[in-house]
């Protein structure tokens, strides 16, 4: 695997890792720009620009948008999240000029008005669909409330007032604003041409303009409020716990990768043998989100209602066994093993690997192989987790908890 790099002269990042073996191709643009970078008038217009670019350019519609995917046999997708916007799709050698071309074109929309006002609605079907989905919305709520005025508490769809509120006008403006060459880095991956990418990026890029565009950036170490709605449907309580981690930028990444494996795996971790096995609750996992300059641990549980004060008693137990104590070698060896196997299985095929690629460059401009990533797992040692519980004090949460109307 070879890797190559190229900025353009308008600052337009491009990268790539040609793999002559690979057997198929990935291409992404990869744009720094999500909720994080709303305001509370236009929250959720990361996402809903996400929508309007597959509705076309002034040349295609969205059927033909679709059409011309399909002719490739390419497998395409978007998607919006804090802090990113990546469009991508994986495809056959032979179609990697040809898809790089039409994501350009894509890039460009036309955000046409009619397109937008039918699109708002599905937006909003979207959102309540979304609520409708006590897993998600409670972790969205606790998000919210973990980061309070923090720009990350911003939700990604944004809500059923901000879409509503949401003008045509703003939403190019946003675009004008976020979607500039700065602010954007396309990626492949796989068996490719390099110098034939490049030749096509620069020849249709190079008259995108617009200014530097920042995002600000600071750790936020959480609210840890307390808070619980009722819904008269549901009979289980959904509760979602977030700490505060360590940023995308820090190396401890890898032992907080670690970490949130050995509380909350599916599988295998605390949270499974003390919480699921069990059977005092149908779901404890836990998952490590590092993000620009901050980070968040997330726990999600699902259990009966007759069960809550149990599985809070047993998750401070949790806890406070891992401040008390520590982690053991054995834990933090299958908690390796896990990591290891997701993170090379993931990234034997070009797609995966595009999106990995993609986000070390955005998050560190930095190139990392699978090598340097593999030996940065293997060399976190049970210090540097213990330090990591110490320091962040993954007990000391902000909650959030859905469920159905308390008796009394």
């Amino acid at each position: 695997m070879e890797f190559k790099e190229k900025r353009l002269a308008n600052g337009l990042d491009l990268i790539g890792e040609v793999n002559e073996s690979a057997k198929s191709a990935a291409v992404g643009f990869f744009v720094r720009t999500g909720s994080r970078d709303e305001t509370e008038q236009i929250n959720g217009a990361s996402h809903f620009l996400e929508h309007m670019l597959f509705k076309g350019t002034e040349r295609l519609d969205a059927f033909e948008v679709n059409k011309a995917f399909d002719g490739t046999g390419a497998q395409f997708n978007a998607f919006t999240s804090e802090e990113n916007t990546v469009y991508y799709a994986a495809v056959l050698p032979e179609y990697v000029i040809e898809v790089t071309k039409l994501w350009i074109e894509l890039m460009r929309p036309a955000l046409r008005e009619e397109d937008f006002g039918i699109e708002k609605n599905v937006i909003k079907e979207e959102i309540a669909m979304y609520k409708d989905t006590p897993s998600f919305d409670v972790m969205d709520r606790c998000r919210t409330l973990h980061f309070g005025s923090h720009p990350c508490g911003n939700s990604v769809l944004g809500s059923e007032k901000s879409i509503d509120g949401l003008t045509v006008e703003q939403m190019r403006d946003y675009f004008a604003r976020r979607y500039v060459p700065a602010n954007i880095m396309f990626a492949c991956a796989g068996n490719l041409d390099w110098d034939q990418i490049c030749s096509t990026l620069e020849e249709a890029c190079l008259k995108w303009q617009g200014c530097v565009t920042g995002r600000k950036l600071e750790h936020f170490q959480g609210s840890k409020k307390k808070e619980r709605i009722e819904r008269s449907n549901l009979v289980c309580e959904h509760i979602c716990l977030i700490s505060p981690c360590v940023s995308f930028q820090d190396n401890a990444r890898f032992a907080a990768s670690l970490l949130s494996i050995i509380i909350g795996d599916s599988v295998g971790s605390r949270f499974f043998w003390e919480l699921v096995d069990k059977a005092i609750a149908e779901a404890a996992t836990m998952q490590y989100s590092p993000m620009d300059g901050t980070g968040v641990m997330y726990s999600y549980i699902r259990c009966s209602s007759k069960n809550v004060s149990k599985v809070f008693d047993i998750v401070g137990d949790i806890f406070h066994s891992l401040s008390a104590e520590g982690i053991t070698q054995e834990e933090l060896q299958k908690a390796k093993n896990k990591v290891l196997s997701a993170l090379v299985i993931k990234n034997e095929l070009p797609m995966g690997r595009l999106v990995d690629l993609g986000f070390n460059w955005i998050y560190l401009k930095e190139y990392r192989t699978i090598e340097d990533d593999i030996e940065a797992v293997k060399a976190v040692n049970i210090d540097e987790v213990n330090s990591l519980i110490k320091q962040f004090k993954p007990g000391d949460f902000t909650q959030f908890t859905i469920g159905p109307a308390s008796n009394g």
